[in-house]
């Protein structure tokens, strides 16, 4: 079980940082990140390469802080910047689509055509909560799009050493129901299929059903996943062993993800991880004080505060593995104690997408 130190110890033990299943572990809160959205998040980690989309998704996505602070011209332009882009780049796109899928993106296309237009009316009429709306519709029709892009073919190679693990080869969804609401998740096999792997093969067995959260520290970590009785991990009922993931973490436009190693140890003080602790609810995996080797079974989530995230260095990214991210009910997260538990986990969808090994 991982012991945090609480808080108020945070600023003078934050170049020790490490979240642990058994050994202490000092712990702080990461910088802000310009992107808090789950979505967001997700959309960007797709492995696909399409600049037009990618250029319409993060104008759109960058109208957050010209909304925030009543900058309607701003909000104005960019809409018209993404009807633009969409009516001039159409052909490029649908071109990038396997033609298999190329009618169902013409349509996405057509209906997102008819959102970007309505951005315009509602942004020249500064209607603040009818843009954003119709922003998350037209954010979800661009990552629709995106997700056209992707092949069967997994496009990330891991390496032969863990063969004997379970990996994700795409993404799945969870429900995860506790005691004091139900939460859907988005699992992230393309960046953490060994993670991911683990976590999907685990909730599929119904591991982590009646487990209680172990640890709960205010605006920072809820805990879960220690067995009960003296086991710490998921013991392999063939092997008799406790079964370990590595700490598994990608880099933005880095082809070798990178396995057991900190970004600490790598030099790496400034990057930030394809999959990011930039938002409540974060899911992390967590491994001991000692080693990197050696997760299990335990995970967390982040309780992400915006106003206790001074800017600076994130010292959680690039020292655990961020595999998924909460959805909706996110809200319910802050509500949980150690006194509260998991009902259940189930797999919604993606459990094809799991191998048990190669």
């Amino acid at each position: 079980m991982a012991i945090f130190r609480p808080l108020s110890t945070l600023v003078v033990l934050l170049t020790t940082l490490s979240l642990t299943l058994c050994d202490p572990a000092i712990a702080a809160l990461p910088g802000g990140n310009a992107i808090k959205d789950p979505y967001s998040i997700l959309r960007s980690a797709l492995p696909i390469e399409q600049k037009d989309l990618r250029e319409l998704q993060h104008k759109l996505e960058d109208t957050s802080d010209a909304i925030r602070g009543g900058r309607w011209s701003t909000v104005n332009k960019s809409a018209s910047r993404s009807l633009f882009l969409i009516n001039n780049r159409t052909d490029v796109i649908l071109d990038s689509i396997p033609s298999a899928k190329r009618k169902e993106g013409e349509k996405i296309i057509v209906s997102l055509k008819d959102n970007l237009e309505n951005l315009g009316e509602l942004a020249s009429e500064k209607n603040k909560y009818g843009f954003i709306d119709e922003r998350r519709k037209s954010l979800k029709k661009i990552g629709d799009l995106e997700a056209l892009l992707l092949t069967k073919e997994f496009p990330y190679t891991i390496p032969s050493e863990f063969d004997n693990l379970p990996r994700l080869l795409g993404r799945a969804s969870v429900a995860i129901k506790t005691t004091k609401g139900e939460m859907i998740a988005i699992i992230d096999g393309y960046n953490a299929p060994l993670t991911g792997g683990a976590f999907i093969d685990l909730a599929s067995k119904g591991f982590y059903n009646g487990l209680p959260f172990a640890r709960a520290e205010d605006f920072y970590i809820l805990q879960t996943g220690d067995p009960e009785g003296s086991d710490i991990g998921y013991i392999d009922p063939e092997t008799k062993e406790e079964r370990h993931v590595p700490l598994e973490i990608r880099l933005p436009n880095k082809k070798e993800t990178i396995y057991n190693k900190t970004f600490e140890e790598l030099g790496l003080y400034t990057e930030t991880p394809v999959l990011p602790f930039a938002t409540l609810g974060t899911m992390g995996w967590a491994h001991s004080g000692s080693a990197l080797d050696d997760g299990s079974s335990q995970f967390f989530f982040f309780l992400y505060e915006a106003e206790l995230n001074p800017a600076g260095k994130n010292l959680i990214d690039g020292r655990n593995a961020a595999f998924g991210y909460v959805v909706e009910g996110s809200e319910i997260l802050n509500n949980l104690g150690v006194e509260d538990r998991i009902i259940s986990i189930t797999v919604i969808d993606g459990e094809d997408r799991l191998k048990s090994h190669v």
